[in-house]
């Protein structure tokens, strides 16, 4: 049986075609400053800046004996939240985020024939998470049975639980202490742990349907220290992120 192949004018006669069809309902999600029913939920991505605590001895020790500094492990932060209404004030959110840092450094006290002795210290932390986000005031009002118009700006708090994902990775030259030789060496600790955070922002409007959303989130994570720097106890993952970026209310 012979193929039959659909012409570029049929494609975009039935392209058109589907595309008319999904407009009546978009026209009829939201009209002008307004929506026709209150939103389900939500979807948010969010950008900024996450200062990781980086406390425990082995951070102590890093920076002791290279140059690095604790604020060196601050990153930028990515996130995404999705998020489902349980009340009018009331949301539960599942988010996940990646934060990641990358800084030269070398041996204060060390050199190889006066050269430097030179490594790469990388941390990565990954939290996936569930929380209750409660907004302080109204997100919006209801006129008549099914119009809502959103409010121009809304604050919110919220906390929750999930887990943590990192991993500290070293790549470089390093000294063995018992003959003060250099060597190379690819060391990295990675581990799964609990985590818990509390946070507070304000989401204003930009249409019906977007705003614009800020954040500022307390993160407590407190992971073993494995692989090849086991022995030195548990890092303090915590920190501190202020992000911004935008949503987009669901029906």
């Amino acid at each position: 049986m012979p193929t039959r192949v659909v012409s570029p004018r049929l494609a975009g006669v039935l392209l058109a075609a589907a595309l008319l069809g999904t407009a009546p309902a978009l026209a009829q999600s939201s009209g002008d400053g307004f929506l026709f029913w209150a939103p389900r939920g939500s979807l948010s991505v969010r950008a900024g800046y996450d200062r990781a605590f980086a406390g425990g001895d082995l951070f102590s020790s890093i920076t002791n004996e290279m140059t690095l500094r604790k604020s060196d492990f601050g990153a930028l932060s990515l996130a995404a939240d999705i998020a489902a209404t349980i009340g009018p004030q009331l949301d539960v959110v599942f988010g996940a985020a990646w934060s990641g840092s990358r800084k030269g450094s070398a041996y204060r006290a060390w050199s190889d024939n006066g050269l430097p002795i030179t490594q790469t210290t990388s941390l990565e932390r990954v939290p996936l998470t569930a929380s209750l986000k409660w907004y302080v005031r109204p997100r919006g009002r209801a006129v008549g049975s099914f119009v809502w118009v959103p409010a121009k700006a809304t604050p919110f708090v919220g906390a929750g639980l999930g887990a943590m994902w990192s991993r500290l990775h070293q790549v470089g030259d390093f000294v063995d202490l018992t003959d003060s030789t250099a060597f190379r060496d690819n060391l990295s600790s990675q581990s799964w742990t609990f985590t818990a955070h509390a946070f507070a922002g304000c989401e204003m409007k930009l249409s019906p349907r977007t705003f614009l959303t800020t954040e500022v989130r307390y993160t407590w994570a407190r992971p073993k220290v494995g692989g090849d720097f086991w022995g030195y106890g548990r890092m303090d993952l915590s920190g501190l992120s202020a992000t911004a970026g935008f949503g987009m209310r669901m029906h």
